[in-house]
């Protein structure tokens, strides 16, 4: 029987789930079981949980759906569980670093309580400093194992589940579940507070949860906030059955009550039913108030004393002159707008335009990426909508003809950003831009991530010190609807990376749809207008970005790797984006493509792609094609910018540690060998899950045509699609 027993449930945090793993199994306490609640076996955390399962005997994965909700999966790994203690984890949570040695040795000290209560740290997602919020809770509690009635208001009211650790045995003995609904953390920590006979606590915290930016989602509106009465009547009753005393029961009922009359105070919380929850909650009030009870003092008492009346409209008034305090600094004057500002403001008060989408790429570099392969498919599939394409001021010849563009900043783009019903991005639009309701946001994104993106990037600090507020870059993310996806790594590592409440679309890339429909003429004619010499085997040299240089450093003699590469190799170079502006240089054997408009049009022109540690080896693993890694500087890459997954042991192809090892591989021929065709076939099998042909269509007829899911076309399976052929296979056929 193992000593812990960690249930992790994990609906809804698949991304962050691998880290919440990391943490149970790397501490030093190595006696214990970690139950991951996984949806179905074939979700995305299931898939992470079974790789932790086959890698740790300790791991023992377990299926609740998501209907359950918290308390269902909480239940689901309680049955499952073996261990003398339960500790309970959130999938984006950690736990702290000797975490179970401490609850260890204050189990061991205390003799084997019902209970042990700890601190725990809050940390936000994006920025600040962590907190212990049960730190005073803890402050004057015994020091050793105590009965509750030694410290009343200490209950699990309190406590989130997660901050506590619980004899498997009481739990049992006292037929304790988490009970169903929503609050169900206020509802088990009242029922165990009741049922309790020893108690504990360790002051050092032992997990560290992480807020989300959007709040607590039980803080959102709705009807769900009626059943924080059904857990505080549930706790009461038993209370009640079990004949606590007076002194025990009055702070537990002090403590629901704040719950309740938090809910009741704030409306925006109760979008309808305000008398009615008020009600109940009165009856709730009188039925169960203790004998003897005392109202707490100040307008806190005003609130009790209201609320065992029943008097609504007195309460409404109360809560009304409360909020009209509150408000007077919100009404302070506000400094003067510019006059574009100001339109732009004025805008925003006219109706959206449902008729209207806006498209933005690479912040305003021109037509293309995944929000122009949207715009050509929707001028097909929806071509109701007017589209206008964002460009900055200089890159208007950058928009094919026929399209309707506005520049950055003028006053139409402002107007159009206002009205569009739809907005299409594959990186961010600005941060004075207002999310309408009603309005619509689709963020692409522009690649599968290698590298740490978004959040993750705060502990890198040459990254972090470049990326500005995270704080900022999350507001940005709480305007997302939808975000779009290639490959589960990608929705698992975008979870992670830019968490929010927008929705997933496992659809493809649509930029990547060429890959499969593009034609032998098509690569022919590509390649002719690139200058690519015929019968030459045209590699793509396309290294990535590196923080910690100030510009463009090729990292490659190109000139000797084409002479000692072999007499048919040229090289077409494309440098990163960020560096697109003012390059021209060519040679006879080195063609440079930066600047040109279409990266997927210089991929179907090449026969093969070095690269070190670019996105564009998993669009290009599309196209089956060798793909060879330059990884001259893997260890500095990997330590100043922070990588998901280890490039070196899962390769797209043979990888290159030096010029003249990259050299060899295209003269011998390796880099298209068996060997390198195996590597590639897995890498294929993982980032190109739902590159089919057919993203752009998937995208337009959920998101623009709001088509119900089921609706939109299938991915096709990998091993039936067909990917444009390359010229070298044609020169050879």
């Amino acid at each position: 029987m193992p000593r812990f027993s960690i249930i992790v449930p994990s609906h809804g945090v698949a991304g962050r789930l691998s880290q919440a793993l990391d943490s149970v199994l790397g501490q030093s306490f190595g006696d214990l079981q970690l139950i991951p609640v996984c949806d179905a076996p074939d979700a995305p955390a299931a898939e992470v949980a079974a790789g932790y399962a086959e890698r740790d005997p300790r791991v023992t994965p377990v299926h609740s759906p998501p209907s359950a909700g918290l308390s269902g999966a909480r239940n689901t790994g309680m049955r499952a569980a073996t261990g003398t203690y339960l500790l309970f984890l959130d999938g984006d949570d950690l736990l702290l670093p000797g975490a179970l040695d401490a609850l260890d040795a204050r189990l061991t000290e205390t003799g084997g309580v019902d209970v042990l209560y700890a601190g725990h740290e809050r940390v936000p997602w994006w920025e600040g400093e962590p907190a212990n919020p049960v730190a005073p809770l803890l402050a004057g509690a015994p020091k050793g194992a105590f009965a509750p009635a030694e410290r009343p208001a200490l209950t699990g009211v309190q406590w989130p589940a997660w901050s506590a650790v619980y004899r498997r045995a009481f739990l049992t003995e006292e037929e304790l579940f988490f009970p169903d609904g929503h609050f169900t953390d206020l509802g088990w920590g009242g029922l165990v507070t009741v049922a309790a006979g020893r108690i504990a606590v360790l002051h050092q915290a032992v997990v560290r949860h992480r807020l989300r930016r959007q709040g607590s989602r039980l803080n959102a509106p709705g009807p769900h906030q009626h059943t924080v009465l059904d857990q505080v009547e549930r706790v009461l009753a038993r209370a009640a059955g079990s004949g606590l005393p007076a002194e025990r029961t009055g702070p537990l009922f002090d403590q629901l009550f704040s719950v309740v009359l938090k809910t009741a105070s704030r409306p925006e919380r109760l979008s309808r039913g305000h008398r009615a929850f008020f009600r109940r909650a009165a009856r709730l009030y009188r039925r169960h108030r203790p004998a003897g009870h005392r109202v707490p003092g100040g307008s806190l008492g005003v609130q009790h004393r209201l609320l065992a009346a029943g008097a609504y409209t007195a309460f409404r008034a109360l809560r009304g002159a409360n909020r009209a305090a509150d408000g007077a600094v919100a009404r302070l004057p506000r400094p003067r707008a510019v006059r574009t500002r100001l339109r732009y403001l004025r805008d925003l008060r006219r109706p959206l335009d449902a008729g209207l989408a806006v498209y933005c790429a690479y912040w305003g570099r021109g037509y293309a990426c995944n929000p122009a392969a949207i715009h050509a498919k929707a001028r097909e599939l929806a071509p109701h909508l007017r589209s206008v394409f964002l460009v900055e001021a200089g890159q208007e010849h950058a928009v094919p003809e026929g399209v309707e563009h506005a520049v950055i900043g003028s006053r139409r783009y402002w107007e159009v950003l206002a009205r569009a019903k739809y907005l299409v991005n594959n990186a961010n639009f600005a941060e004075g831009v207002v999310k309408r309701p009603g309005s619509v946001h689709l963020q692409t994104q522009h690649g599968t991530p290698l590298k740490t993106m978004g959040v993750d990037q705060s502990t890198y600090p040459v990254v972090a010190a470049q990326s500005g507020s995270f704080a900022k870059l999350l507001g940005r993310v709480d305007r997302w609807d939808f975000n779009l996806s290639s490959n589960r790594h990608s929705t698992q590592m975008w979870e992670r990376a830019f968490p929010g409440s927008y929705e997933h679309l496992e659809y493809g890339y649509p930029r990547n749809d060429v890959y499969y429909t593009a034609t032998a003429d098509d690569v022919a004619r590509i390649r002719r207008e690139l200058g690519v010499p015929e019968g030459s085997t045209a590699v793509l040299y396309a290294p990535t970005h590196r923080d910690h240089h100030t510009g463009f450093e090729p990292g490659l003699d190109l000139e000797a790797f084409c002479e000692a590469a072999g007499e048919d190799v040229v090289v077409l170079l494309r440098a990163h984006y960020f560096y697109d502006r003012g390059r021209s240089r060519t040679s006879d054997r080195v063609i440079d493509v930066t600047a040109h408009r279409s990266s997927e049009d210089v991929c179907l022109a090449a026969d093969a792609l070095v690269t070190d540690y670019s996105s564009i080896m998993f669009d290009y693993a599309n196209l089956d094609r060798p793909i060879v890694v330059y990884a001259d500087d893997w260890e500095v890459y990997r330590e100043t910018r922070g990588v998901y997954f280890d490039l070196m042991a899962e390769p797209p192809g043979t990888v290159a540690r030096t010029p003249g090892e990259l050299a060899a591989v295209f003269r011998d021929g390796s880099y298209a060998g068996p060997e390198a065709r195996a590597l590639r076939a897995a890498f294929r099998e993982r980032f190109c899950q739902f590159d089919d042909g057919r993203a752009a269509e998937r995208v337009v007829r959920r998101v623009l045509l709001g088509e119900p899911p089921e609706a939109v076309p299938p991915v096709i399976p990998l091993a039936e699609r067909v990917p444009a052929p390359a010229a070298a296979t044609l020169v050879r056929s």
